[in-house]
């Protein structure tokens, strides 16, 4: 048997059945457990250490293992249909966990949760409730009547971008619910806060609860975005651009600082943007030489730039701003002219390897990645023919490339002119080959480089290979879970959280092999 989810166009049905109304009415105990499983970007992975600190803050016990939960809050992913996919099946997971674990309920929360509300709620009865943002500054009241055997009516979906005003410079003062953006008023710090939950000084403080103990967090720069790419989803559900306050921004880093992070990644739909709606245009500029003099941080990194938007006083900044990494990830898409107004963008394979030339001329071991659509519908075979060429001169350090499937509510639904599935599955496995082999080439151009690594993770002594620990973290050019990573040759002493200056002595892929160069033991366990 197969069902309808939407934005998928069939799903298998495993057999599960409904779990609405198997709950008590009953009055819940006092103890109440919730675990968030985060699909999807680091903006959704902020999303829920915005949900876990609300949670916390109305005494919730947060614990990391669903099967632990009262209460399985799945942060869902709405991109693409592979991502959706991703989503059902943790929802599915999650729910076979009411068998013979002891979650009561599973909630859908997130852009598949946001983007088709009551319509997912009804494809799929496993999930006990399906939230979208606006639920988010009630998310305990909400949990606790699904968790009692109440219903949530979920919402009837609606574009989020006709809930701001059209001119970027009224939205600041619109009220909207903007995961990622909460803060709390306060004049001070109570006395009974639960460890590790903000609010950190300041007259607002971020409302986030950390679910890792990593040194790595990202933080929301701003929420939604004004592109119009034909075929990008991501506005109608997530709404028109808006920054946060410089403030803000600052505050969050301070308490992710006061946490133990010692790197900081500013993530939205479009940090080129950023600004643009409180008057300056160029406020990344100013903020980033700020937020690296935060005591505790040792690196900023920008993700999410769009290369239309590229100015040279922001890649001056990216390039030589101290504990600013020059890092460069820039939504290309594609190369090919044609292609590339097809999609409402903007540039072509000379302009953007000449953009590379400009940031390498300033800082010539910048790390660089994008993403690439291949087959988009009109797409002839000279257009794949240039997007080759590009990716062949770029040096890209990480390449993801994607197939072109139709994404509900965009213009490129509509366009004629459609690459069959074969075409598009046959030019996909192509450039991932070649991305692969490229990607490859770049990490071996930087084999007697000498890097400054973040140490990540130690793999124990008893754990490892015979030779000693396992050590593993990230150079400046390597973002998380994106990109590769550095392989320590020897990780003896090697604390998570520490940064080695290293040399690359080989390579794994895209991963670099590394020896730590002239380091104090003592201080590095320090």
């Amino acid at each position: 048997m197969l069902r309808r989810i939407p934005g998928i166009l069939v799903y298998p049905d495993l057999g599960r059945g409904s779990a609405f109304g198997q709950s008590s009415l009953e009055p819940m105990p006092e103890r109440r457990t919730v675990a968030l499983v985060t699909l999807g970007c680091a903006r959704n992975e902020v999303d829920s250490e915005e949900l876990a600190g609300r949670l916390a803050a109305d005494g919730w016990e947060l614990v990391e293992d669903a099967a632990d939960a009262d209460v399985a809050v799945v942060n869902t992913c709405g991109f693409v249909e592979a991502a959706k996919k991703d989503s059902v099946d943790a929802l599915l997971e999650a729910n076979d966990l009411k068998d013979h674990g002891k979650t009561q309920a599973v909630v859908a929360v997130g852009c598949m949760a946001e983007r088709y509300g009551k319509e997912l709620a009804e494809a799929l009865p496993e999930a006990d409730g399906v939230l979208g943002f606006d639920d988010y500054a009630d998310i305990s009241d909400r949990l606790q009547t699904i968790l009692n055997g109440g219903i949530h009516a979920s919402h009837t979906p609606r574009d989020r971008r006709k809930l701001l005003p059209i001119s970027p410079a009224a939205r600041q003062d619109a009220e909207v619910s903007l995961p990622g953006h909460a803060q709390e008023p306060v004049a001070e710090a109570p006395a009974d806060l639960p460890d590790g939950l903000a609010p950190a000084s300041g007259p607002r403080a971020p409302l986030r609860r950390r679910l890792d103990k990593s040194p790595v967090a990202s933080v929301k720069l701003a929420s939604g975005c004004d592109r119009r790419c034909s075929f990008c989803a991501i506005p109608s559900f997530r709404g028109s651009f808006i920054s946060r306050r410089p403030s803000d921004v600052l505050g969050e880093t301070r308490w992710l600082a006061e946490q133990g992070v010692k790197e900081i990644m500013l993530v939205s739909e479009n940090n080129t943007s950023y600004g643009k709606d409180l008057g300056d245009i160029r406020l990344l500029e100013t903020l980033l030489p700020e937020l690296a003099e935060v005591d505790g941080i040792e690196r900023v990194r920008v993700s999410y730039l769009q290369p239309a938007e590229m100015r040279p006083g922001l890649i001056d900044v990216l390039t030589s701003t101290p504990k600013v990494v020059p890092y460069f990830d820039l939504s290309f898409q594609h190369s090919a002219p044609d292609v590339l107004r097809a999609m409402r963008r903007f540039g072509d394979t000379d302009r953007f390897l000449e953009l590379l030339d400009t940031i390498r001329s300033k800082a010539p071991q910048a790390g660089v990645r994008s993403n690439f659509i291949v087959g988009f519908p009109g797409e002839k075979e000279s257009d794949f023919a240039e997007l080759e060429r590009f990716l062949t001169h770029a040096r890209l350090d990480a390449i993801g490339v994607f197939g072109y499937s139709d994404e509900d509510g965009t213009e490129a639904v509509t366009y004629d002119h459609k690459l069959d599935e074969d075409t598009i599955a046959e030019r996909l496995a192509h450039m991932q080959r070649l991305a692969e082999e490229l990607t490859s080439q770049r990490a071996e151009e930087r084999i007697g480089e000498t890097l400054e690594v973040l140490v990540e993770t130690v793999v124990p002594l008893d754990e490892a290979a015979e030779d000693g620990e396992g050590a593993y973290g990230r150079a400046a050019h390597q973002a998380p879970e994106t990109d590769g990573q550095v392989v320590f040759t020897d990780g003896t002493g090697l604390v998570p959280g520490r940064i080695v200056t290293a040399k690359v002595v080989g390579t794994l892929g895209v991963d670099l092999v590394a020896e730590p160069l002239g380091m104090d033991l003592e201080e590095a366990a320090g």
